[in-house]
């Protein structure tokens, strides 16, 4: 009996050692893949409040999607809510189909408000929740591509009403079928929605003193408690396709399944990029930069057909089309990030840039869904459909791509914020070889010059500098000799500005004539008589597509990284006020330097063509610890849809493409341990640093697949390819690693 007894205790004492250990592998695997989901990392919030720029927003959507919802406010601080839109046609603004929930005591010929409280949202990118504290509900969202749903839970059971914001086009519409359908008309077009309640109510409208009319909907069971869920379809086709693209996206009224639906997407996009090592506040950065570079541009195309209105006809049997861009700020790193992590999906970008060319005669260049809009200055599509051509992003005409980019070169104006033919300062340019500036207080004489936009003349010229130089290789890639050396001389027109005495690009008027102006301050609202949103520090390092002709003009590379050095440690010369109330875009200053602005995202790499590339690593790790915490100020300047997320994105990674145009990638210093990155082709980039932290920051040696990497450049083809770089970081700098200038890819020689 004891024996038997002993061998059935040790079977049960076995039975439970087994059983805890699965249980415990199980529960290990469990933490494993939840650990794995940097979904948790990521936080809408962050940069929710600008100081004096625009904030980002919490936007919840699903990756370059037609459903982009937040909730309307001025900003975080801001503690009431309008309204929830159902979408949003741009990037920041202007906002579609707008419902808010009401309960209490309501009055109809008001448009409802609510406070809220900070500490009670929740937000992910694919989930939202909110209180609202003038009525007692509880708003949640959760988003499809092409539809989304909405949860309101109302505590106050005796009112429960919904309210729809008058619209623009068609009012809303309570049909036999109990679906409810608008229509929104802005910019010549139109957007539909079909909603469905998953409740009965009453549907009545109300004339405000406006005479916009607002619509309302009162569920009057009071024995019913469920939330009540709102589920709606966009379509910029028609309310047929909207209502297909709810039934194809949300057929039920299940909310936590298409809540799981959209977390596994983010985890997708998100996860394809393995970071180890780092702190937790690195990570929630550099996840979250990684999502809002998902924003845009979004796909407009519905069961394989779009509407577009460059040419006002719906398209069949076309690539996938994208709209909603503003190049100017993303040629620089945002589809630089996609040429890597989502080439497919950037080729149908591409094409679809080539195809609003064909359907409306120019080539864009903040193409929105309605159209192309002129702000800014340049043709930087130029330079962008390059980049994509040379990194193998080809999905494209490119013989019709390089006839639109000829077109906009010879035939378009080059006046800032305007679109359409050469006018008589174009051609007066063409033949000066630079755009000619205005004496201070001199009277503008070409209508056509934006009153407050100015004539930006310097800024102007080195714009077209760069996209000449793109067209010239363009022209070059497809064998077209003739234009490759016209434009190729054309593209050197950026020296003309040069005025060595002054040591930077300064203007000209029309007689050649220099203009003796005080780069850091003079030119108006924004340095915009010369420069653009930034001083003439900014411009000075604008020709990125030729910074070894730069440092030939500065008298060479020692005195090129003086001017680096004196950049970054030049007094303002006057008051933060002053400064700030001239130039509110000049922003994440240091020293000379905006981090806080498109143009100056690839300087600080600039020190690796110098003799100190460890400058390059210092500066980097300062900018990103200074100026992208993870909190509501983490953004010092306007983030613009993913162009300067994307910039964080590379520079946490440790490399930057400096050269959009040239596939070449210069290595700066990484945040994290080891990142990896899981290509669409299948095979992995891999940067390992195994010694950074913190305070290692400075790259001691380097190797490229085992061999010794003497320079800091790789290739793109080494990228795709799956290379792996290793960096042994250490505290203090190796100041002779890099400095072979013999190194610098031939790239940078044409």
């Amino acid at each position: 009996m004891n024996l038997v007894f002993n061998k059935q205790l040790i079977n049960c004492i076995q039975f439970l050692v087994i059983s805890f250990f699965f249980f415990s592998c199980s529960n290990s695997e469990n933490r494993i893949s939840e650990n794995l989901d940097n979904v948790k990392y990521v936080d809408p919030q962050i940069g929710g409040v600008a100081p004096f720029l625009q904030p980002t927003r919490t936007r919840i959507h699903l990756p370059n999607s037609m459903v982009r919802m937040y909730p309307e406010r001025k900003d975080y601080r801001d503690d009431q809510i309008t309204s929830f839109p159902l979408t949003t046609r741009k990037h920041r603004s202007d906002l579609l189909f707008n419902i808010m929930p009401v309960s209490g005591n309501v009055n109809e010929t008001k448009k409802p408000i609510s406070a809220w409280d900070q500490d009670l949202e929740i937000a992910h990118p694919h989930y939202y929740s909110t209180w609202l504290e003038d009525y007692d509900i509880t708003t949640e969202f959760t988003p499809s591509a092409q539809a989304g749903i909405f949860r309101f839970s109302y505590q106050n059971k005796n009112t429960r009403k919904l309210y729809l914001r008058d619209l623009s086009g068609d009012d809303w519409q309570l049909n036999d079928d109990g679906s409810i359908t608008g229509t929104e008309s802005f910019e010549g077009m139109q957007a539909y929605v079909y909603a469905i309640i998953n409740q009965k109510g009453t549907f009545s409208s109300t004339k405000f003193v406006d005479d916009k009319v607002n619509s309302w909907i009162t569920f009057n069971d009071t024995t019913n408690v469920k939330p009540v869920q709102f589920k709606y379809g966009l379509s910029f086709i028609s309310t047929e396709q909207a209502q297909k693209n709810l039934e194809r996206e949300i057929p039920d009224f299940d909310f936590e399944n298409i809540k799981e639906k959209a977390h596994k997407r983010w985890s997708e996009v998100v996860n394809q990029i393995e970071v180890e090592g780092g702190t937790e506040a690195y990570k929630r950065t550099f996840y979250t930069a990684l999502y809002r570079s998902y924003e845009r541009m979004i796909n407009i195309t519905e069961d394989g057909k779009y509407y577009s209105n460059y040419d006002k006809k719906i398209h069949e049997g076309e690539q996938d089309f994208y709209a909603d861009d503003w190049v100017w700020d993303t040629f620089l790193a945002l589809h630089p990030l996609r040429y890597i992590l989502q080439p497919e999906m950037e080729s149908d970008m591409m094409a679809s840039y080539v195809r609003m060319y064909e359907q409306s005669g120019w080539l864009p260049q903040f193409p929105q869904i309605h159209g192309d809009a002129p702000p800014m200055n340049g043709f930087h599509s130029t330079i962008m459909l390059l980049d994509a051509h040379r990194k193998g992003v080809k999905n494209f005409d490119a013989e019709v791509a390089f006839e639109a980019m000829k077109k906009n070169a010879l035939e378009g104006t080059m006046i800032p914020w305007k679109m359409g033919a050469v006018a008589p300062l174009d051609k007066l340019a063409l033949k000066l070889g630079y755009f000619p500036g205005l004496h201070p207080g001199e009277k503008e004489t070409e209508p056509r010059v934006h009153g407050f936009e100015k004539r930006q003349s310097v800024a102007v010229t080195l714009a077209q500098g760069y996209d000449d130089w793109a067209l010239a290789q363009f022209a070059k890639e497809l064998g077209k000799e003739d234009d490759y050396k016209y434009f190729s001389k054309t593209a050197e027109n950026y020296k003309n500005l040069y005025w060595k005495e002054k040591g930077f690009f300064m203007p000209k008027d029309a007689k050649g004539n220099w203009i003796d102006i005080d780069p850091k301050f003079d030119g108006g609202m924004g340095g915009r008589d010369y420069y653009d949103e930034n001083n003439g520090w900014t411009y000075l390092w604008n020709p990125q597509q030729d910074i070894l002709g730069l440092q030939e003009l500065m008298g060479g590379r020692k005195t090129f990284e003086a001017r680096l050095d004196q950049m970054f440690r030049e007094d303002l010369g006057r008051s933060t006020y002053a400064l700030n109330a001239r130039f509110p875009d000049f922003t994440g200053i240091v020293g000379q330097y905006s981090m806080g602005n498109e143009p100056s995202f690839h300087i600080p790499y600039l020190y690796n063509f110098t003799d100190s590339p460890w400058k390059t690593q210092k500066r980097i790790r300062m900018l990103l610890n200074t100026w992208f915490k993870d909190n509501i100020f983490g953004i010092p300047g306007d983030e613009d849809g993913g162009g300067m997320s994307a910039f964080v994105v590379f520079s946490a990674m440790g490399f930057y493409p400096v050269t959009p145009g040239i596939p070449v990638y210069t290595i700066g210093s990484p945040l994290f341990s080891k990142i990896s990155i899981n290509l669409p082709n299948g095979n992995k980039f891999t940067i390992n640093a195994p010694n950074c932290n913190e305070t290692n920051k400075y790259i001691q040696s380097a190797t490229l697949n085992g061999k010794e990497l003497k320079g800091p450049w790789f290739t793109h083809d080494d990228l795709i390819n799956g290379a792996t770089i290793t960096l042994e970081m250490g505290k203090y700098p190796n100041k002779n690693w890099g400095t072979d200038q013999s190194l610098i890819p031939n790239n940078f020689k044409n």
